[in-house]
């Protein structure tokens, strides 16, 4: 009867060591494995809510307890490898080994390289990379003696397209660290423990994504279940499944999984592609790299060679204004700001919000609810169809202060207006 039953519920009587999953995707992959009734060691640093941050260790463990699961809280921060020890002391003396190790913790700032400071350096180098590494050393010993043996790192595929290195060089420095690990420790324990790494293709919708994308941001972003879902899918395969670098969707799709709107957090909302993933909607170098469409300039200007970017700026606010009415301003009300760097840079406005609607150099007459901070070239490529805003804003392109809600608006609007730029 006990052996039907572990076959029913795969994850039964294991051992998962989980970094940071007090809250976002450790707890729900945690809580996944709970309802087949596995043990957790939840192994994170939170003792005490934080406003922002909701959650703790104590609170995942009632979590995971009332799921089915039995839970071990253990104050670990990854950077202390004493801490990291006595976790996995604690958790071999009360579950009797560890099956799975969920390499989970990280820290992030999507910060350029004179932006970032050696405080914040360091801290995202010792949480991703180091304390990866020093996790997995530490519960390896165990993992070796498990059936089952699985190490999970939740960092992307290895991908050396210079466009994710140059607006956050560090965090991607710390996060190919993570992966690194997947591609040294797969081949180092192969036959012993399945190494993998797996990443979301869209924006997963955690505290730490409202913090980066401000309100408005979870209906372009899928719930934490896809990524518990995926990791799931992982762990049920054997040891000689190792080395991947897997995509949720993916994986998910071999599940044979063919709807994916019961993931988003507004079905039917445009997602925003994550980091690192090439493929998403298209090509991203193609996005990035294509030469600028200057509108054709219709009355016949003698053009300053010398500032060939402010005519195409110029000349895409006019085509705008053109395309500006009543009805656009009544579903749009807002104001826009745009701070446009590089050699022919500046304040300009978009006034969605009183009537007609207007655009012009300069900084509006009412406060604007929306400021949007990127370079004249990239401004004209998301104007005129070229570069995704979406794609802008994770890769760091753009920058935008304000509502967000009103900002994935003018998205919409400039989809529509694609066809006139």
């Amino acid at each position: 009867m006990r052996s039907h039953l572990f076959c029913l519920r795969k994850l039964a009587g294991c051992t998962l060591f989980i970094t940071g999953a007090s809250r976002g995707i450790g707890k729900a992959i945690a809580l996944k494995a709970a309802k087949d009734g596995a043990n957790i060691v939840i192994a994170a640093k939170t003792t005490h809510a934080h406003p922002k941050l909701p959650g703790t260790i104590y609170t995942a463990a009632e979590e995971i307890e009332a799921a089915g699961g039995k839970a071990l809280p253990c104050v670990v921060d990854v950077r202390d490898e004493e801490q990291i020890s006595n976790a996995v002391e604690k958790a071999v003396e009360k579950f009797g080994g560890i099956d799975i190790l969920v390499n989970n913790a990280s820290a992030i700032s999507l910060t350029n390289t004179l932006e970032t400071p050696t405080k914040r350096v360091d801290l995202m180098m010792n949480v991703n990379t180091r304390g990866t590494y020093l996790t997995s050393k530490a519960c390896i010993p165990y993992l070796k003696k498990s059936k089952i043996a699985h190490i999970l790192n939740l960092s992307p595929p290895l991908n050396l397209n210079p466009v994710w290195f140059k607006q956050h060089c560090a965090y991607t420095i710390a996060k190919y660290g993570m992966s690194m690990c997947v591609l040294g420790m797969a081949e180092e324990f192969k036959g012993e423990i399945a190494v993998n790494a797996l990443w979301p293709k869209t924006a997963i919708h955690t505290a730490a994504m409202d913090m980066l994308g401000g309100s408005g941001v979870e209906s372009q972003c899928r719930k934490v279940d896809i990524i518990a879902d995926a990791a799931y899918s992982i762990f049920k395969k054997p040891k000689s499944f190792t080395g991947n670098f897997i995509i949720d969707e993916n994986i998910l799709k071999e599940e044979g999984i063919k709807n994916f709107d019961v993931y988003a957090v507004k079905p039917g909302h445009p997602l925003i592609p994550d980091f690192f993933l090439d493929e998403y909607p298209e090509t991203v170098t193609k996005k990035m790299e294509s030469p600028v469409a200057v509108p054709e300039v219709k009355e016949e200007k003698p053009q300053s060679q010398s500032k060939p970017r402010s005519g195409a700026v110029e000349e895409t606010f006019r085509i705008v204004k053109d395309s500006l009415s009543d009805d656009v301003v009544k579903a749009t009300q807002a104001i826009y700001q745009f701070e446009l760097s590089g050699e022919d840079g500046g304040t300009w406005f978009l006034d969605l919000k009183n009537k007609g609607g207007n655009v012009g150099f300069g900084e509006p007459s009412d406060r604007a609810d929306v400021v949007m901070n990127m370079s004249t070239d990239d401004f004209v490529k998301m104007f005129s169809g070229k570069l995704k805003p979406t794609m802008a804003f994770m890769s760091g392109k753009l920058k935008i202060k304000g509502n967000m809600a009103l900002a994935i608006k003018l998205e919409k609007l400039m989809n529509q207006m694609n066809a006139r730029l």
